[in-house]
């Protein structure tokens, strides 16, 4: 028989499984796992994350959601100085590798041939390779064209890295750019190459 907790005990518990937690928490996961044996509505969970979320607002210390779930992450505003926690610095990535992750979170599923057309160069294979070892892509299917190559798109991990909730947390890119992505890509002229 599932137990029964007041609103206080499930805020304290939500919030402990979102802390503890070695990666964001979705309601899903809390319901299979901390919350299973607790009689408890999805309403109930997400009341509760509306009050921390509340609580935090003003700590250095946010509850944020990302692409699957909800974790704690410092106030963006603290960085400056949280960075002098760690010695190492943050890995540098190229612009290619950048414009690359760019273009296939902004017109995903789109194939290799598709990225290479809009920027005018071939994309490195070690570009790809690194992008999917970091699991921030991902191969979703392939292209119905002679050779069917690969569509890529990102992956939750993107998100999660990113702190967005979803794709369209990602900044707007100005209309012009918007129109010459989309005649480039439509362009029947380009054959699509093979992978």
């Amino acid at each position: 028989m599932k137990r029964r907790v007041s609103d206080e005990q499930l805020v304290e518990l939500v919030e402990a499984a979102i802390f503890v937690a070695d990666k964001p928490l979705s309601k899903k996961h809390m319901k299979e796992t901390v919350l299973q044996d607790i009689h408890v509505s999805d309403q109930r969970i997400g009341q509760a994350i509306e009050t921390i979320f509340e609580h935090y607002q003003t700590r250095g210390v946010r509850l944020v959601e990302v692409g699957s779930g909800y974790r704690f992450q410092a106030c963006p505003s603290l960085s400056p100085w949280l960075n002098m926690l760690w010695q190492e610095k943050a890995p540098k990535y190229s612009r290619a590798t950048l414009e690359t992750l760019a273009l296939i979170a902004y017109r995903q599923p789109i194939t290799r041939g598709e990225i290479e057309q809009v920027r005018g160069v071939t994309v490195s294979s070690n570009i790809m390779k690194s992008l999917l070892e970091r699991q921030w892509i991902k191969v979703v299917g392939h292209k119905e064209v002679p050779g069917k190559p690969a569509l890529y798109a990102t992956t939750k991990l993107f998100l999660d890295y990113f702190s967005l909730n979803g794709l369209d947390g990602l900044p707007k890119l100005p209309e012009l750019q918007t129109e010459k992505l989309d005649q480039m890509l439509n362009d029947p002229s380009v054959r699509e190459p093979s992978e």
